[in-house]
């Protein structure tokens, strides 16, 4: 394996869309995780919640499918070689990261709105503590920032245990909200390549 911190150019249009949200050059491999996996898991929740009757209106459904794939896919993106050199290639500090991860309140609102009657306390809390826990990784020394960003994490189920309200049949999403942005988008890691690019 090796490391490569370059990547090609973005392609014109649509596809350099797609490619400024996974990544320039990314890999067969990494594009299949980052299709097929979130839908699958958007489609097991629409499923389960349906089966075992509780009781969503159309609302509900559509958020929870929308916010199940975007969770478990933002987890695999943002954790790809391709979208690591991409989202911290040179240019992108605390302020592009804190940006990126304030876009995800809106997340937490359209939630609330739909599962727990637009608790902005709730937001309040959830939101605050994403901010703070990111501002405190981005801030670390790079050779202590995978400690302290799982440091982050522990204290994230702390909360979501013992303080977080928890969204009504979906206890799952907290847990990964905070993988996503915590350790999946926040660490600047080395981009293994496959070593036939």
């Amino acid at each position: 394996m090796k490391i490569d911190w370059h990547f090609p150019p973005a392609r014109a249009g649509f596809f350099g869309v797609i490619d400024k949200l996974i990544g320039p050059g990314a890999t067969k491999a990494e594009k299949n995780l980052q299709l097929f996996v979130p839908f699958l898991a958007g489609f097991t929740v629409l499923a389960h919640a349906y089966l075992d009757a509780f009781g969503w209106g159309w609302g509900q459904y559509l958020v929870a499918g929308l916010i199940t794939v975007d969770i478990v896919g933002g987890i695999i993106t943002n954790a790809t070689s391709s979208a690591k050199r991409w989202f911290h290639r040179e240019g992108q500090g605390f302020k592009q990261h804190m940006g990126f991860i304030s876009i995800h309140f809106i997340q937490l609102t359209i939630l609330s709105w739909a599962f727990l009657d637009f608790d902005i306390i709730w937001i309040a809390s959830v939101g605050g503590y994403m901010m703070l826990a990111s501002a405190v990784i981005l801030l670390t020394p790079l050779y202590l920032q995978r400690p302290i960003a799982l440091l982050m994490y522990a204290l994230a189920i702390v909360l979501i245990t013992y303080q977080f309200k928890p969204l009504p049949d979906m206890t799952w999403f907290l847990p990964l909200f905070y993988l996503k942005l915590l350790l999946s988008h926040v660490l600047r890691e080395e981009p293994y390549r496959p070593d036939h690019e």
